[in-house]
């Protein structure tokens, strides 16, 4: 008896009876994932099926939306990609889970989105009611008419951009500018491009990327912060217990340096208050009341929105434009067609704004799409926690608590849409079936097709986002001839990469929830 008593009060029988019932613990809720869980029956990866652990290393690895898309070819359209979460890749079940009056909700996922301390943002807020109020107040700076009033502000920074490109053209070749002009990676253009343009739309002034480095360092903690929302948000404990600060320490260093960032640009506009010589979109945000409560945007809302607004403003437009970019220069009789469309359509640069005419332009907009289709800027998952009641999805019951969603990447790679998957193929968005080699597919295509996603989430930014592709690209095209710059590659190339990595002729990404990217190195040349 005294032997037993001295074994159980022993500091090493604690310690045994701890990690006893750790095993237990963890054992029975592997067993319990694998065999009674609702999403037992699907099929994924099998440590996916077990932990959380595995998305989220594809997300620290920027390659969460490779893991979806590789998981997907291997199991089928129904994948269950994490202990809770079904991943499914079709055009019905995106209408399903992101349409109107669907029974989801928001995920818990986007609990790791905090605009900050004290308020969630219309990108993070997970409550239906609490995101409608704040869509309806933002949808006055993002109406046609509140774009249409700052184009003249668009219009600066794109002629800001034109103006590098064809000043290194002229210190490249003697001043003549009728050679190649300088190397460019064409990613640290668009950024500082779409950033400049953000600024002035968000805050009444340009961040001057374009022409000064002193504010260039803001694209990289832009990148850092979405980064660790992605990793914290696949992965919740990371978030809860703030494990981040102690495994990815750099990210989240400079995820609270953009925080900092982001509330003193939005502190400096608000002291301007609605006394400007231009109605910006703090102008409407400090300005618009909700129609239904008559209420207008806190001070910490204000902040929240401003947070989002650079995030979701620049980084996916940036790589939607490089993207275009990359993809121009690599197939070279795409270049010749939409470089004739334009130079056809206008005889000035200075003609090329938004309206009518530049909308016309099919073949550029077919571009921008199917840039958008082979790298959509999201290209991950949008999660959704289904509601009580559950949910019908292509037969199949989910019921309420599971996470579903559609990942970007995966469905617009989905042969079923899209024929030719990997090519790019810009007739393939075109309506006349003797040009469209790919026209019996262009209902499946455009059903299919969502790279701001759809419904009542959707980007709110989209008609933007299309303004400032289509006048830059276009302007660019214009004026100037591009090529790839002597020893460069298109792609990674490189066979040791991971799956997904080794295509040349694709401009790859790191998803961050938005996206980081690189290149093309492209010179340019005054058109001949």
């Amino acid at each position: 008896m005294e032997f037993l008593l001295k074994l159980i009060s022993s500091p090493l029988f604690l310690l045994a009876s701890i990690f006893g019932v750790l095993f237990l613990s963890i054992t029975s809720v592997i067993i319990y994932r694998l065999t009674l869980h609702p999403l037992a029956r699907y099929p994924g990866p099998p440590l996916a099926r077990i932990t959380d652990i595995y998305l989220a290393y594809y997300a620290y690895r920027g390659s969460r939306h490779l893991a979806f898309a590789h998981a997907h070819e291997q199991y089928g359209s129904h994948v269950r990609i994490g202990p809770n979460t079904l991943s499914i890749n079709t055009s019905s079940a995106l209408k399903t889970i992101y349409g109107f009056r669907s029974n989801v909700r928001k995920a818990d996922f986007y609990t790791a989105f905090p605009a900050n301390k004290n308020t969630v943002n219309v990108h993070s807020s997970i409550n239906k009611i609490q995101h409608a109020r704040k869509r309806r107040v933002m949808s006055h700076a993002f109406s046609d008419q509140a774009i249409k009033s700052l184009e003249r502000y668009i219009l600066a920074n794109v002629r800001t951009a034109c103006r590098l490109l064809g000043e290194s053209i002229d210190k490249s070749d003697g001043g003549e500018g009728k050679g190649w002009g300088e190397k460019w990676n064409v990613a640290n253009w668009c950024n500082w491009t779409v950033f400049d343009i953000m600024g002035d739309l968000v805050f009444g002034k340009a961040f001057g990327m374009l022409e000064s480095p002193v504010n260039r360092f803001a694209v990289d903690l832009v990148g850092n912060a979405a980064h660790r929302h992605l990793i914290c948000g696949t992965h919740l404990t990371i978030h809860n217990w703030h494990l981040d600060k102690i495994l990815f320490r750099k990210i989240a260093a400079q995820r609270g340096q953009y925080m900092q960032y982001s509330k003193s640009q939005a502190m400096e506009r608000t002291k301007m208050g609605l006394d400007v010589d231009r109605k910006d979109f703090f102008y409407h945000l400090l300005n618009a009341k909700d129609p239904e409560t008559g209420k207008g945007f806190s001070m910490d809302e204000l902040w929240g929105e401003s947070n989002l607004l650079i995030i979701a403003g620049s980084d996916t437009t940036s790589t939607a434009m490089a993207g275009t970019f990359f993809y121009l220069a690599y197939n070279i009789t795409a270049l010749q067609k939409v470089c004739k469309e334009i130079r056809e359509t206008f005889s000035d640069v200075e003609e090329i704004v938004t309206g009518p005419i530049l909308s016309g332009c099919s073949y550029l907009r077919a571009c921008i799409d199917e840039t958008m289709r082979m790298t959509p800027p999201v290209a991950g998952a949008l999660p959704r926690q289904v509601l009580p009641g559950g949910i019908d999805i292509d037969g199949h019951h989910i019921p309420a608590g599971v996470d579903v969603g559609v990942p970007h990447y995966a469905i617009h790679h989905n042969p079923d849409y899209y024929p030719r998957p990997y090519d790019y193929v810009p007739e393939r968005w075109l309506s006349d079936a003797s040009v469209n080699p790919l026209h019996e597919k262009l209902s499946d295509a455009h059903a299919a097709f969502c790279p701001f996603s759809i419904g009542p989430r959707g980007c709110i930014g989209k008609g933007l986002a299309y303004v400032e592709l289509t006048v830059t690209i276009a302007r660019v095209l214009f004026l100037y001839d591009l090529k790839l710059a002597p020893g460069t590659t298109v792609g990674a190339g490189n066979k040791d990469l991971e799956v997904g990595r080794t295509r040349t002729t694709e401009y790859q990404i790191e998803d961050r929830f938005a996206s980081t990217k690189d290149g093309p190195i492209l010179q340019f040349r005054t058109k001949v």
